[in-house]
């Protein structure tokens, strides 16, 4: 069977990454539209409505009112953006981070695409929390580096035009549109402090939490978390765990190739109190564009890797 695919949003990084990566597949055939009805309401309301499948890669508003164009009983809908990502009506498209996620995500007629921030920090937190290792009330910080690809083309046109800026640090209000759904998905009864910042690497993305396990009061230890992760993503073929004790650096690179992978590390100090989570994805891949297309697979009852980056 052939699902027709509308990519609203096409032109821009994601939207391209995504075509990409269906460009191959004789599952889906895609629906264009010309470059003068991109913004023609009507030519998108009939896209949106003819389709088996409508992926969002827009802005949050433009999202949303994508959405309100929606009439058909049959279409199902892919958001790329961060406008539905916490709204009770929408599936959360992370089909790894909780237990029985996958099949809501198979079930669901509206999905919600992760951010790749989350990507990283629910990766290595939320299965903690659920597991009880970590506690829900405790004040988490996210430290991140991105590459400038996931600022999409403005931020791409900065950083190739402003070659001397080797870090750009941001999100210094504490009001980083990413923080509600890191705190509503790890079920945490606290604001996490984010500290985003992006490098002069085109793609790929670091996201590190750390934790005094001992100021927790808890009995956990290092290894306890990294043999919860290990136990939670045990045979996925897209997320990886890590012992980080003989791993001495992270790095993103420029010639960094596109993955849809998501490798996690637990990093200690010798009486495993001291600890380091760390997650490495690429921004454009299990962040944005790798995800979409695993849950357009999973949607579409596929093979969840097919067209995967791994």
């Amino acid at each position: 069977m052939t699902y027709s695919v509308f990519i609203d949003g096409a032109a821009g990084t994601t939207g391209l990454e995504i075509a990409d990566r269906l460009a191959a597949r004789q599952e889906f055939e895609l629906v264009r539209l010309h470059d003068d009805q991109r913004k023609d309401l009507n030519a998108r309301r009939d896209a949106i409505n003819n389709s088996d499948f409508v992926i969002l890669c827009l802005p949050d508003d433009a999202a949303k009112e994508a959405v309100s164009l929606l009439e058909s009983d049959h279409t199902r809908i892919i958001d790329a953006s961060s406008a539905h990502r916490t709204a009770p009506d929408w599936v959360y498209g992370f089909a790894e981070f909780h237990e029985g996620q996958r099949e809501r995500i198979a079930r669901a007629r509206l999905v919600s695409n992760p951010g790749c921030y989350p990507t990283g920090f629910l990766g290595l937190i939320a299965p903690l929390v659920a597991r009880g290792l970590l506690p829900a009330d405790w004040p988490y910080a996210v430290n991140a580096v991105s590459g400038y690809s996931g600022g999409g083309k403005a931020l791409i046109e900065r950083f190739e035009q402003e070659r001397e800026i080797g870090f750009r640090g941001y999100g210094f209000n504490l009001e980083h549109k990413h923080m509600p759904e890191m705190k509503r998905h790890a079920g945490l009864d606290h604001d996490v402090v984010f500290a985003p910042a992006v490098v002069s690497a085109y793609r790929g993305m670091i996201v590190e939490v750390p934790l005094n396990l001992a100021a927790m009061k808890i009995a956990a230890k290092a290894a306890d978390l990294l043999e919860t992760l290990q136990d939670h993503y045990q045979g996925s073929s897209i997320v990886g765990v890590h012992d980080g004790s003989g791993v001495g650096e992270l790095l993103l690179n420029d010639n960094d190739p596109a993955t849809d992978r998501l490798e996690l590390y637990v990093f200690a100090n010798e009486n495993g109190d001291l600890v380091r989570l760390a997650a490495k994805l690429d921004n454009l891949g299990k962040g944005a564009a790798g995800s979409t297309v695993q849950d357009l697979n999973i949607m579409a009852g596929l093979d969840e890797t097919l067209g995967l980056r791994l």
